[in-house]
């Protein structure tokens, strides 16, 4: 494992010391690889690689025979994640860094070779601090996560489609159904595109549950049959038919990778505790995600309000079996997901507390929760309420999502199940305070009144 820096005293002096003597870099590109090992390794230390799969096997040979045990490399797109695995699959240790921690050190003359020389010189004094990253497995999970995500986007999107050519057909069949791809729904459409114009037949096959008649139904589905309408809607049904298959194709794949995945994770010892969440049709995942989050973590995170199938499968390919092993706190964890305020004080004072204008993909999945649970009757849902009338929204989601994520990290760290009493507030507490301050408010109006009443006595008097 790689060390962090370290100073030493030489004749009453600080001076760093190596810490990481078979240390390289890396500059990464689309095209090519800059690698340069220390000195003594190679009279050639400072190489040019091709970027083929052939130049990154060769580019692993050579840092073996050079006895190069870890490696940093900056974080530029996606050209950097079939180097990455070719060196952790050859037992390398990676640290893939960011951009912004190396350009403040290298000369003002810019060149691969330089940036290379600069990440191996760093990553040997140890000042390089390497991003999150999961294993392989866990990252396999994850691209098929965010492909189902993409998936699933483009499959709302041909709803919005599908209502649009309804709508310039002036067919309202959204303002009498809920949900147009429903089972009535869908059994409308696919009449009309049968080449059913009859509105009294369209209606009988809505189902008998839903809300409004069958006469309003009918009067719904009056509308003007253009052809070019009625194309469009039949090629965005279809298409919004096919994308739902590849999404249950999608699921499919990551369940056959999750047994895989599962072969190497430590056995649990305890039975699964199942949460009783009601999961629809429309959400629900073509594989057991409950029972496989459980072997992953250790415990059943769908017991904590807000944590849905999908959001747990999204956090099983982001954080992966470990995640609790590469943060040290659960502050540190919040502040990778910019969940923290980033507070800079200077002169003993905060200047400044607001959160860095970054995207991180945990962060988002617990901000999704935290809105999610906005007006439920859960402890979460009480804390986003109380936050909101003082903050507003904004800031109550990020407070929110803070909480769940702690409990999380708390939950996976110490393999305890979620227990809603120890998270609730004190009820009497909050009420005692919401008193005193009621009780803060009625002295100062009444002071303000006494001063009123005082200038105008002044006022007559004069």
């Amino acid at each position: 494992m790689a060390k962090k820096a370290k100073r030493i005293k030489i004749d009453k002096r600080l001076q760093l010391k190596i810490v990481n003597p078979d240390a390289a870099g890396i500059d990464v590109s689309s095209t090519e690889m800059q690698v340069c090992v220390p000195l003594d390794r190679d009279a050639d230390y400072n190489r040019t690689f091709g970027a083929f799969t052939e130049d990154l096997d060769k580019i692993g040979d050579w840092l073996i025979s050079c006895s190069i045990t870890t490696v940093a490399m900056e974080s530029t797109g996606i050209y950097w994640v079939p180097l990455y695995m070719n060196l952790v699959e050859r037992g390398i240790e990676v640290y893939l860094v960011n951009a912004k921690s190396v350009k403040n050190f290298s000369d003002e003359d810019k060149t691969d070779e330089i940036d290379a020389e600069s990440l191996m010189l760093l990553h040997s004094y140890g000042l390089l601090k390497a991003s999150f990253q999961v294993n392989n497995f866990a990252r396999e999970i994850r691209n098929l996560s965010r492909h189902r995500d993409n998936l699933i986007r483009k499959s709302a999107k041909e709803i919005q489609h599908i209502q649009k050519s309804m709508e310039l057909m002036n067919i309202k069949l959204c303002n009498v159904i809920s949900d147009i791809t429903g089972k009535s729904g869908q059994s409308i459409i696919n009449a009309i595109i049968s080449g059913e114009r009859d509105a009294q037949n369209l209606a009988a096959l809505a189902d008998e549950r839903c809300k409004n008649s069958k006469d309003i139904i009918a009067k719904s589905l009056v509308g003007n049959w253009n052809e070019d309408l009625l194309f469009t809607l039949k090629q965005n049904y279809y298409l919004y038919q096919f994308i739902q298959k590849q999404i249950t194709e999608c699921e499919e794949k990551i369940g056959t990778l999750a047994i895989k995945y599962s072969i190497v994770l430590p056995p649990q010892s305890k039975e699964i505790i199942r949460c009783k969440k009601k999961v629809g049709k429309k959400v629900k995942v073509a594989f057991d995600v409950e029972e496989y989050g459980y072997k992953v973590f250790g415990v059943n995170l769908m017991q904590v309000p807000g944590i849905s199938e999908g959001s747990l499968l999204k956090l099983i390919g982001e954080l992966g079996h470990d995640f609790t092993e590469k943060f040290e706190t659960y502050k540190k964890f919040c502040r990778w997901e910019n969940l923290a305020p980033n507070n800079k004080i200077s002169g003993g004072k905060i200047i400044s507390s607001k959160l860095p204008k970054r995207k991180n993909p945990v962060g988002q999945i617990f901000r999704e929760i935290a809105v999610s649970i906005s007006g439920s009757k859960s402890p979460f849902g009480d804390y986003y309420r109380r936050i909101r009338s003082r903050k507003g929204p904004m800031a109550a989601i990020v407070a929110t999502a803070n909480k769940i994520s702690k409990i999380v990290y708390m939950m996976v760290k110490n393999k305890t199940e979620y227990n809603e009493n120890l998270i609730r507030a004190d009820e009497p507490a909050l009420l005692m305070r919401k008193m005193r301050n009621m009780q803060k408010s009625m002295a100062k109006l009444q002071a303000q009144i006494e001063l009123y009443q005082k200038k105008s006595v002044l006022q007559i008097a004069s």
